[in-house]
C-alpha cells in the first residue's frame, strides 16, 4: 500500500495572488496538501497574463501555481462569501498576501475565521508585516528589499545600487512562510490549537543580513555596511570572477586558503604577505582577484549538477508543451521531486471541491453557475506573449 504524502489530508485555502503567497501554498501542495485556490473573477490571478501565454494558460502561473485546485468565486456577492466561510470548519490553513487590513474587510480575517474553526492556521504574507508603522503599506519584493537596507548594498562602489532580476524576497518570504505554516500544523497536532502568522517581506530581507545588524550596534556611528560590487567586503577571495565559460562565484574561508593555493598550483602565495591573512586578502583584492581570475581562465569547462539534483525539473503541459521548472529547494528523502503537475484553469474545479468539501450536488452547483456566484474561466482571445 502507497504511503500517504507528507501533507495529504491537509486542506488549505489560498486567497493569494502573484509570487509570495503563491509561494508558500505552491510549497504546501507539492507536499501533499490540498491547496484550493480561490479566484474572484473569470481572468483570475494576475499572473496568468504572465511568462508565456497559449491558450489562456500562462507559463508564470504554471510555475507559481501549480498542484493547486482553483475555486472561482464571485466574493462581491453575499451567498458567494457565504459559501467560502461555510468550508472553514473543513479548512486546516488559510493563506493570504492582500495588503494589510483588505481580507477583514472582505469578511475572512482570522478573528472572524477562528471562531468558526478553532484549529485553523491562518497566514498573511505582507511587505511589512501586519502590525507597525509600515502596516498600511501595500507594495512588492523590491520595496521590502529597500526597507531592509539591502537593495542599498547591491552594486558597485560609488555607483547607484541594482535592481536585481529575481524574485529574492517573495520566494524566501513565501519558503519561511511555508516553514511557519508546516511548524504551526505540528503545535496543533500537539496542543489543538490554531494561530494566527504575520510573514513580511521586510522581516525576511532583515533576517538575511550576514554580519552587518550586530557590527552596527556594537560600533554605532562608526562604521556602516558599503556596496563592494563583485568581491565581498570582508572576506577574501569571495566573489564573483571571470572563467572561461563566464563567471563563476568563489568562496574560501581563512582555513580552506591552503587548498586554493594547492588547487591553483601556486604554494607560494601561502607566502606572499599581501595574502597571509583574510585581512591582507581584503586590502588586497583588486591584485588577488587578477591571479584567480588567470588560473580560472585555464580550467576547462564545467558540468551542470542542475538537472541530476532536479534543481532543474522538466515539465509537460498539456497546453505549453515541455518546458524546465525551478524544482523543491529541499530534497527530501520520502518524498522526491515531481515532474508530473498539473496547473489548473479559472474555476476548472468548482464542482469538485465543492461536492467533496461541501457534499453539493451537482443542481445546487448548476443554481451556483446560474446566479454566476461561481466563475469560470474568461474566454481566450487572443494568443499572447512576453
Amino acid at each position: 500500500m502507497e504511503k500517504p504524502r507528507m501533507l495529504e489530508g491537509y486542506r488549505v485555502l489560498d486567497f493569494t495572488h502573484f509570487v509570495a503567497g503563491p509561494t508558500c501554498t505552491r510549497i504546501l501542495a507539492e507536499m501533499g496538501a490540498d491547496v484550493i485556490k480561490v479566484e474572484r473573477t473569470p481572468e483570475g490571478d494576475r499572473v496568468r497574463v504572465l511568462g508565456i501565454v497559449r491558450d489562456g494558460m500562462s507559463s508564470y502561473y504554471v510555475q507559481h501555481n501549480h498542484s493547486k485546485r482553483s475555486l472561482a468565486v464571485d466574493l462581491r456577492k453575499p451567498r458567494g462569501r457565504d459559501l467560502l466561510l461555510s468550508m472553514i470548519p473543513k479548512i486546516d490553513v488559510v493563506v493570504e498576501n492582500f495588503a494589510p487590513g483588505v481580507i477583514a474587510e472582505m469578511g475572512f480575517g482570522y478573528p472572524a475565521l477562528s471562531k468558526v474553526n478553532p484549529r485553523i492556521v491562518m497566514c498573511s504574507v505582507s511587505v511589512a508585516g501586519q502590525t507597525g508603522p509600515l502596516s498600511y503599506k501595500p507594495g512588492y519584493d523590491y520595496l521590502g528589499a529597500s526597507y531592509a537596507g539591502v537593495i542599498d548594498q547591491l552594486g558597485e562602489p560609488g555607483r547607484t545600487p541594482i535592481t536585481p532580476p529575481l524574485a529574492i524576497g517573495d520566494i524566501s518570504t513565501g519558503v519561511a512562510a511555508a516553514m511557519a505554516v508546516g511548524f504551526a500544523l505540528l503545535n496543533r497536532e500537539r496542543t489543538g490549537e490554531g494561530q494566527y502568522l504575520d510573514a513580511s517581506l521586510l522581516d525576511t530581507y532583515f533576517h538575511m543580513h550576514e554580519l552587518s545588524v550586530p557590527v552596527v550596534s556594537l560600533r554605532p556611528g562608526r562604521w556602516s555596511p558599503k556596496r563592494n560590487g563583485a568581491l565581498h567586503p570582508t572576506g577574501a577571495p569571495t566573489g564573483v570572477y571571470r572563467s572561461k565559460e563566464g563567471y563563476v562565484f568563489l568562496v574560501v574561508q581563512q582555513h580552506e586558503i591552503g587548498r586554493l593555493w594547492h588547487a591553483m598550483k601556486r604554494p607560494d602565495l601561502a607566502q606572499d604577505p599581501r595574502f597571509k591573512t583574510n585581512r591582507d586578502r581584503v586590502k588586497n583584492q583588486e591584485v588577488l582577484r587578477e591571479i584567480i581570475e588567470q588560473w580560472l581562465l585555464s580550467l576547462p569547462d564545467r558540468d551542470s549538477a542542475l538537472r541530476e539534483r532536479k534543481t532543474v525539473r522538466r515539465i509537460k503541459n498539456e497546453v505549453l508543451g515541455e518546458f524546465d521548472l525551478p524544482g523543491m529547494p529541499v530534497k527530501f528523502s520520502r518524498w522526491p521531486d515531481r515532474t508530473e503537475l498539473k496547473a489548473s484553469r479559472v474555476g476548472a474545479d468548482n464542482a469538485a471541491i465543492l461536492s467533496e468539501v461541501l457534499g453539493m450536488t451537482a443542481a445546487e452547483i448548476e443554481e451556483l453557475y446560474r446566479e454566476q456566484v461561481l466563475l469560470t474561466a474568461a474566454p481566450v482571445s487572443q494568443e499572447a506573449s512576453s
